[in-house]
């Protein structure tokens, strides 16, 4: 298993809160589809992080009740936070 820092991310529309992430990783290293981290997380192939200010956020899947697709958030200090949408955009 590896531990993978996410350095930057994709969105559809960067300018909209709510869009969600199409890709994330750490170029030019890796850069994965959103399923594909999920899916690496979920089969505890991968654990993945991010770094603010030098403290670690791990990354986690958020499977919403609602019909939304489960989407991927940080966690840090037992609160769910929106490290991943500060990082900068990359293209795929």
């Amino acid at each position: 298993m590896a531990d993978c820092r996410i350095t930057h991310i994709t969105k559809k529309n960067r300018q909209c809160a709510h869009e969600h992430i199409t890709h994330a990783g750490n170029p030019p290293t890796w850069y994965w589809s959103r399923e594909d981290i999920i899916e690496s997380i979920n089969n505890k192939t991968n654990t993945f992080y991010v770094l603010e200010n030098g403290n670690r956020s791990n990354v986690g899947v958020v499977n919403p009740n609602d019909g939304r697709s489960p989407f991927l958030r940080t966690y840090a200090d037992n609160v769910w936070n929106d490290n991943l949408l500060a990082l900068p955009e990359q293209t795929p």
